[in-house]
């Protein structure tokens, strides 16, 4: 998949992890404006924090972001930041470009100094790497525990112009708002000013990243960018109502990484999609549809392939959710299992082929008001144990 118009990437190996590629490089060579948000977890790793310093330093403008797997250079000190700030300052000096427009994300084991000296002895041949082509290398040097590269892209109009939205991730386990613990990079051709990028990307997290769950926990360096070269031409996007076509663009690239990093879940086999209607607020609905993605029963379930829809009714019963108990109904894709607060009648067997599914929607109605929410979760298994409990084997 090639990059939208003025980005580079790569992707090699520095040598942090035992094998395959750890480091990816992306370039945005004549500049590009940007938005970034970041963990809500209080143990900022080293990269998040200089990350967000430098952006702000530097008005919303990026050059690069130099990306490592293999270690997240968190909760580590003063070493961990100086760390952090040799990458920085060797990636600038070797690209030409200020220190502040330079980031940098980092990946993997939490508390262990990143090691610089191989990132930094890496950089030239991530340079020489760079290309328009380049994301699908860039893509696995990203990766920790998932089973498989994520990326997604999509195309909109402008007056007239057309241009598109390429996003890259990483994500698999200890996935839950906010945001999860993924890196995520999204670069556009479009011109956009850096307040406009920031209100259009709290937007499209709010409908992707911010609405999967995994295992309940949050990492330290979650980090979603997204940079706007502006080479698509056009006037730049400043107002909220502008850029209709833009934003939903956006917002579908997001949300097709947060269903990879779902679906890719830590030992997964299928997504649970969540719909919570008829609940009295926006936050009694979120807090519903939070109670039954987190729930180890229902994803246990979920797992065997169990439609026992009576954990879902119960995760929803102690979520603090208002509702009436003889509204509720409750729909498995197309089959309802229960309206107006009793079971009905439906084919078991049916029930269980559309639950074993690799995709598993459901809409539980609260009954007493407009409001909704949307999630996705995944179901948890033997895979997830034994990947989390060998993971610094």
């Amino acid at each position: 998949m090639r990059l939208p118009r003025g980005f580079l990437a790569s992707g090699v190996r520095s040598g942090i992890r035992r094998k395959g590629p750890d480091l990816a490089l992306l370039v945005a060579a004549n500049g590009a404006n940007a938005a970034a948000l970041f963990t809500k977890n209080r143990f900022l790793a080293a990269p998040v924090v200089l990350a967000s310093a430098d952006l702000k330093r530097s008005g919303g403008r990026v050059r690069a972001v130099v990306v490592n797997a293999g270690c997240a250079n968190a909760i580590t000190g003063r070493p961990g930041m100086e760390a952090a700030r040799r990458v920085r300052d060797r990636a600038a000096a070797l690209l030409g470009f200020p220190k502040d427009e330079v980031l940098v994300s980092s990946t993997g084991v939490i508390g262990v100094v990143l090691p610089d000296a191989k990132i930094r002895a890496a950089l030239p041949d991530a340079k020489n790497g760079l290309s328009a082509s380049g994301l699908e290398a860039a893509s696995h040097a990203i990766l920790t525990t998932d089973a498989s590269p994520k990326v997604a892209e999509a195309s909109f109009t402008l007056a007239g112009r057309r241009g598109r939205v390429v996003g890259v991730a990483k994500g698999a386990g200890m996935i839950h708002p906010d945001m999860a613990t993924m890196l995520a990079f999204v670069m556009t051709d479009a011109a956009a000013s850096p307040a406009y990028l920031k209100a259009a990307l709290r937007e499209a997290a709010v409908a992707s990243f911010n609405a999967i769950s995994v295992d309940g926990d949050t990492s330290t360096n979650d980090t979603l960018l997204v940079m706007a070269s502006g080479e698509m031409g056009g006037r730049e996007l400043q107002k909220p109502s502008e850029g209709a076509a833009f934003r939903a663009a956006l917002t579908k690239v997001c949300r097709a990484l947060a269903w990879m990093m779902v679906r890719d879940g830590e030992g997964a086999t299928r997504v649970l999609e969540i719909s919570i209607v008829g609940a009295r607020t926006g936050i009694e609905a979120r807090a519903a549809a939070h109670a039954v993605a987190t729930s180890p029963l229902v994803k246990t379930a979920l797992h065997g392939g169990d439609p026992n829809w009576g954990r879902i009714l119960a995760a929803v019963g102690r979520s603090g959710a208002r509702f009436s108990e003889k509204r509720v109904s409750l729909e498995l894709g197309p089959l309802t299992l229960v309206k107006y607060g009793l079971p009905v009648p439906y084919r078991e067997s049916q029930a269980v082929r559309i639950f074993s599914r690799e995709r598993v929607p459901i809409v539980v109605d609260l009954g007493v008001g407009r409001a909704k929410a949307w999630k996705l979760s995944c179901d948890l298994g033997h895979g997830y144990v034994s990947i989390n409990a060998d993971y610094r084997s």
